[in-house]
């Protein structure tokens, strides 16, 4: 049984823009406009999942995906940011250099009381291992940290890797496989123009 998952990173708001970590924003007109205009572009999918932020549930439904076919998945939720939540890169170093220095080289540090990269990448990991069980096609709207933690997982690299991924917003990541081995295809952009294909 071959399973296919493409993960979307979700449209613009003001913290993507930002670099601010997320405080529960909408996405902005930007990415509402350009999210609507790449409705259509995705493959049929027997079932969507969403990250439970507001920006993700509103790329999905921009994106015209059906809200009976959603569920929020909280193992593919956004890195818990515990204290920093809603506040910049910029704004947390100036107050403790320190502390974001060893959260940047230490995957298992987590000075801000939230959630380290290795355990991030440790969930994302235990649903990879159900998702190569589900059969067809499955279409997840998440945040660009389980991207980067989906990347990481599915190349056998360390954790320290999660930083050398980029995720631009409204791109699609797809994996496909079975029995724990996954393909990758990543950085898509769903655009109007190019209908969105995943090798297969």
């Amino acid at each position: 049984m071959t399973s296919r998952v493409t993960f979307v990173s979700p449209a613009t708001n003001a913290s993507l823009r930002q670099a601010r970590f997320d405080d529960g924003g909408s996405i902005d007109a930007a990415g509402q406009a350009r999210a609507r205009g790449a409705a259509g572009t995705l493959p049929a999918v027997a079932r969507v999942v969403t990250s439970a932020s507001v920006r993700c549930r509103e790329t999905a439904a921009a994106l015209g995906l059906d809200a009976a076919q959603s569920a929020e998945t909280a193992e593919l939720a956004g890195l818990d940011m515990g204290r920093w939540r809603g506040l910049t890169l910029a704004e947390v170093g100036a107050g403790e250099p320190e502390a974001v220095a060893r959260w940047l080289a230490d995957p298992a540090s987590a000075p801000h009381g939230g959630e380290s990269v290795e355990e991030l990448c440790g969930r994302v990991r235990r649903w990879l291992e159900t998702a190569q069980d589900t059969g067809g096609r499955t279409l997840a709207v998440v945040e660009p940290e389980v991207v980067r933690a989906v990347v990481v997982q599915v190349l056998g690299a360390p954790p320290a890797a999660f930083w050398r991924v980029d995720v631009p917003p409204l791109t699609a990541t797809t994996i496909s496989g079975r029995s724990g081995r996954w393909n990758l295809r990543i950085g898509h952009p769903l655009d109007p123009s190019e209908p969105h294909t995943d090798g297969s």
